[in-house]
């Protein structure tokens, strides 16, 4: 099955080129590449060509070779901060990245509409961290949000599994087991942001923003960067207004402030409003992780 999924991802990633939070898991629906050329031809139908000047060819992603590359590997970091995740833009500038992570599955499929609302109307920019169930469940939202210039659109994963080589568990959500695995979770849900909106992400931000080292350079060979954080704003989305308001004040110059939008019932919104302002007049701009070099 594994080895299914690789190959149907393979040729999947070549055709793209060439053009809080749940820990249930569901099962992979890794659906295979259609194919304009499955067409039969009888012998009489076979027709002579002539000879055209090769075209160049676009190489596949060695997603085999990865796997074989990653599955010795052993990973001697655990966390949010290991070697490779990145957690500030590379800028004295004073500006700002407000991220928002919207993790999907049971309990976790909300919508923030006040919160969205109230960065269109004061047109500050974002990046969204959307995860796959997420947009399963909100696709005409997700539609709307992806053709908004003042957002990007993000890669929060298929399952918002943490980021492991080897099945390491946090917050009673357990990881990617393997190199394998890890692909599922990176590559699933860019082939489905891709598919809809037209556009690859670039970054990636695993469930719960955990990772080891090992698997944050496989992402990287992936073509995706793994992002954290070094302003925890809503810690999951629990902090009640005053603490948003509290931690968010603690930005510097290229802060990436970890936010969510999936939980309209929680205060994010409400910290979000209360602290805006006393940014705005501490001389702070607002930026998409696009905007900058990472660090």
């Amino acid at each position: 099955m594994r080895s299914k999924f690789i190959k149907a991802i393979s040729l999947a990633a070549v055709m793209a080129l060439a053009a809080g939070c749940s820990n249930k898991a569901e099962p992979v629906k890794a659906e295979p590449p259609s194919s304009n050329n499955n067409v039969n031809l009888t012998e009489k139908e076979v027709k002579p060509i002539e000879a055209e000047e090769p075209k160049e060819q676009v190489k596949p992603l060695p997603l085999d070779s990865l796997a074989k590359k990653y599955k010795a590997k052993t990973p001697k970091q655990w966390g949010e901060r290991v070697d490779g995740i990145k957690i500030s833009l590379n800028t004295t500038d004073k500006v700002i990245a407000l991220t928002f992570d919207a993790c999907g599955g049971a309990g976790s499929n909300g919508y923030d509409e006040e919160l969205i609302s109230f960065l269109v109307e004061q047109q500050i920019p974002a990046t969204l961290f959307i995860n796959y169930r997420w947009i399963d469940a909100n696709k005409d939202t997700f539609m709307k949000l992806s053709s908004n210039p003042l957002f990007e659109i993000e890669n929060h994963g298929y399952q918002h599994k943490p980021l492991s080589m080897n099945g390491k568990s946090v917050y009673g959500i357990k990881g990617t087991k393997d190199a394998a695995e890890i692909m599922e979770e990176v590559l699933l849900n860019t082939e489905k942001i891709e598919k809809l909106t037209g556009r690859k992400p670039r970054f990636f931000r695993p469930g719960t923003a955990y990772g080891d080292e090992v698997a944050v350079s496989l992402v990287r060979e992936l073509g995706q960067e793994v992002v954290g954080y070094n302003v925890l704003g809503d810690a999951g989305a629990t902090y009640n207004k005053n603490q948003i308001r509290e931690s968010c004040l603690k930005a510097m110059p290229g802060s990436i402030i970890l936010l969510h939008m999936n939980h309209p019932e929680k205060q994010t919104f409400e910290g979000i409003k209360l602290v805006i302002p006393e940014l705005k007049q501490k001389g702070f701009k607002f930026v998409k992780l696009s905007a900058y070099e990472l660090k």
